[in-house]
């Protein structure tokens, strides 16, 4: 008798426990995200490195960093100055059906607004709730039509 209590007390537990849905995964990417941003702005450099895996691989400078530690050594410069030297904002999110690992991107603007790069970035939720960044690419945006256009 303690064994089926004990059954159905666990059952009963995992069914009032829903694992989140994509629609509410890709918000708390979105939210990690635009927190990770924010930093940038707020110059919040601690926060920044909060949001690190310890494995991450940034794609800046000549070669990848590998690691919480030379990424934050490398991207330090960036939060050095009163003033921002680019913003950026996620206008596109896919989670994973696991619901583990998600990707981001988005627009990379210089301090005046003018578009110049995208971002890419992939999240891995290392605890419930609790996404880290362990990919992050940018890439910067032609002006093709320009090019084309000249002789």
């Amino acid at each position: 008798m303690k064994i089926l209590t004990a059954a159905a007390a666990l059952s009963l537990a995992a069914s009032a426990y829903a694992a989140p849905g994509n629609a509410e995964l890709k918000q708390q990417v979105t939210d990690t995200e635009r927190a990770f941003a924010a930093t940038m702005a707020k110059r919040d450099f601690a926060g920044f490195t909060s949001l690190l895996s310890d494995e991450a691989v940034f794609h800046s400078g000549p070669k990848p960093l590998r690691g919480k530690e030379a990424i934050s050594q490398w991207w330090k410069k960036y939060y050095e100055k009163p003033d921002a030297p680019f913003s950026w904002e996620p206008d596109d999110v896919e989670v994973l059906d696991s619901g583990t690992l998600a990707h981001s991107s988005g627009p990379v603007y210089d301090p005046k607004g003018k578009l110049i790069a995208r971002f890419n970035s992939v999240w891995r939720l290392e605890a419930p709730g609790k996404w880290r960044i362990v990919f992050d690419k940018g890439q910067d945006v032609c002006n093709c039509k320009r090019e084309a256009e000249q002789p």
